[in-house]
């Protein structure tokens, strides 16, 4: 009898959630805004006067993964071993927004670079290009990455790497604009020559979004039309650890969370600890120890010496892959170690030296490395210890410094939505 009551129970509650979902709402919405102004009375999309286009919504663009927002303690979890003190403990809010399920591999940049080939200036090329002798090493036969590792096609999907943070946002700057002109095209192929230029020299950047990149193809639509996307960029620290900590996978009833993580998976090891074929090995791509880089041949859970392709490795909870190993990443932010002190607690970031200016710091003298084109770089990389995995962590180059451990993903605003 009381298994029959829960069950009528489920049945009435699931014809209200459908009655309800059927009910449209009477109000306009930004999908369905109506037929006129609730402002003024004046019609749509009459001629010579206001248009207001048809918008499904927002359009995942390729290789992007919604990443739901809401609050999280962000900061180092692990014991502060290199007593850095920089990313204390505190409590924020990121608004919700996409990141690529991937690191840009080796493939994708090599599109950028042909595209920029065809129609930009030699000097726009030769900027954009990686720096492949970041593998070189006297000391270590390194020889085969140098002229391999980004063009053989065994490579194709291994993260892109010798890329500097300016060369990073370049990338994005271009890919905002092929991405849109391929949407305006309704996916058709590109006319032969159509590419895309990025008109700017790196060196000059401090901030991607003042970029400018035109294209040889026909004029965008308007971003009224809702017919393109926003901008693909570097997400910031806040975004970027968010996305890794992947807390979604903890919650239960209401606002509860069960734990929170060291790494982006439960638990305090690095090893896969469900039951099966898959169990104990590695769930990142990282030196294990000095001079283990991948445990033994036949027993190689690690899977890489170096770099493993993209998708090697289990996703988070938010299905975003390599969230901790295989390559660091760059993320937007200039680097200062009081950013949690001085940071926005909604959508932080830390821009240039506002509030705390690079001439305060004594780099005459050399006491102090700390200047505006310092960017951070999160997540560890396959030279990296385990410490380095936790989403907390951070470290900083010069943005125009590239290394063999750094790559990068993009991000983009989520409009419109919150789940």
């Amino acid at each position: 009898m009381i298994q029959k009551y829960h069950l009528q129970r489920a049945a009435y509650v699931l014809l209200a959630m459908a009655a309800l979902a059927s009910c449209k709402s009477k109000h306009p919405t930004s999908v369905q805004p109506g037929k006129k102004s609730t402002a003024t009375g004046i019609a749509y999309n009459q001629k010579d006067g206001f248009q207001v286009k048809k918008f499904a919504g927002q359009k995942a663009g390729p290789n992007l993964v919604f990443i739901e927002g809401g609050r999280f303690t962000m900061g180092a979890l692990e014991e502060d071993v290199m007593n850095s003190r920089d990313n204390r403990e505190r409590t924020v809010s990121i608004q919700s927004f996409y990141m690529d399920e991937t690191e840009m591999a080796n493939v994708h940049y090599l599109e950028y670079l042909n595209a920029i080939t065809r129609d930009s200036s030699e000097e726009v090329v030769k900027a954009a290009l990686p720096d492949t002798t970041v593998w070189a090493n006297p000391m270590s036969f390194n020889d085969s990455y140098v002229t391999q590792y980004m063009r053989y096609p065994a490579f194709r999907y291994y993260p892109v790497v010798g890329v500097s943070w300016v060369q990073a946002s370049d990338y994005a700057v271009w890919r905002s604009n092929a991405v849109n002109n391929e949407m305006a095209k309704g996916g058709a192929p590109k006319k032969k020559g159509g590419g895309f230029s990025l008109k700017r020299k790196s060196k000059a950047v401090e901030e991607p979004a003042l970029a400018e990149a035109t294209s040889a193809a026909p004029a965008k639509p308007s971003l009224e039309s809702g017919m393109i996307l926003p901008d693909y960029r570097l997400p910031t620290e806040a975004e970027w650890e968010y996305a890794a900590k992947a807390l979604i996978g903890t919650q239960y009833m209401d606002e509860n969370q069960i734990n929170q993580r060291i790494y982006p998976w439960d638990g305090s090891s690095v090893r896969n600890p469900k039951k099966g074929r898959k169990q104990g090995q590695m769930l990142a791509n990282f030196k294990r120890g000095r001079g283990d880089y991948a445990g033994i041949a036949g027993r190689s859970n690690d899977g890489a010496i170096i770099t493993a392709e993209i998708y090697a490795y289990p996703a988070n909870d938010f299905g975003l892959y390599n969230m901790a190993g295989n390559v660091n990443e760059w993320v937007y932010d200039v680097y200062r170690p009081l950013s949690y002190q001085d940071v926005n607690d909604l959508n932080p970031i830390r821009r240039n030296g506002y509030m705390d200016d690079a001439k305060t710091y004594d780099t005459k003298n050399k006491q102090s490395l700390i200047d505006d084109k310092l960017r951070v770089y999160k997540g560890g990389s396959w030279n990296d210890v385990a410490y380095w995995l936790s989403p907390g962590t951070r470290r900083f180059l010069d943005q125009d410094s590239a290394t063999a451990m750094i790559g990068f993903r993009c991000a983009m605003i989520g409009v419109g939505r919150n789940k």
